[in-house]
């Protein structure tokens, strides 16, 4: 066992915490920190500007947005180079109940996405997602 390797409990732990602490980021709308638990360049960071463009012009429109997402993991999968693990794969139920206006734009989906995250050095980051 190499010095570095990270136990798959430890990696677990670390993942659920990236992507809960993602969508606290986003129901703060704090964009910056949202995008600090993301891949610069990978689509997740794309999704949080455009949330961010999105909750500004609606703000523009009627000064009252609420972001509410509620995220619940479900299941994930490594994916190992050399027993290490290198990716990961997340089944997450995603509930969106943000409105905006007061209830005059009101979103109350619930959807099944998957959450891509890759390893980089000791840490996990969001990459890209797909239904």
């Amino acid at each position: 066992m190499r010095w570095w390797y990270i136990t798959p409990l430890t990696d677990e732990a670390k993942i659920k915490s990236v992507i809960n602490e993602y969508f606290l980021a986003l129901n703060d709308q704090n964009w910056s920190k949202a995008k600090s638990y993301c891949i610069y360049g990978e689509n997740l960071y794309y999704d949080v500007i455009q949330w961010e463009s999105l909750v500004n012009d609606l703000y523009s429109y009627c000064n009252i947005v609420t972001v509410n997402i509620l995220v619940n993991i479900v299941d994930l999968g490594f994916d190992t180079i050399l027993g290490d693990p290198m990716e990961c794969c997340v089944q997450c139920v995603i509930t969106d109940g943000s409105t905006a206006c007061g209830n005059y734009i009101n979103n109350t989906d619930a959807y099944l996405i998957y959450l891509h995250l890759e390893r980089v050095g000791n840490s996990w980051k969001l990459s890209w997602k797909h239904t």
